[in-house]
């Protein structure tokens, strides 16, 4: 079990062709991201969800921030 003070390393790839972003800690995939509630989700089933999503130092957002899902905008409207 890692210590409280240890934080994995999250990636979130850059968007593929249909827009959805891979979501990674080391060589181990943690799902795969439409949006950025589905980042949240997959963090929240891996005991991740202490996480900030949008503000951490944790998430090394490749490709775009939390808010380029390239494709997907009419699906997920603010």
């Amino acid at each position: 079990m890692a210590h409280p003070s240890e934080h994995p390393h999250i990636v979130v790839h850059p968007p593929a062709l249909d827009g959805s972003r891979r979501v990674t800690t080391g060589d181990e995939t943690l799902g795969i991201a439409s949006h950025l509630d589905d980042v949240v989700e997959i963090l929240r089933l891996a005991d991740l969800d202490r996480i900030e999503v949008e503000e951490s130092d944790l998430i090394d957002w490749q490709g775009g921030g939390p808010e380029d899902w390239p494709g997907l905008s009419e699906q997920h409207g603010q």
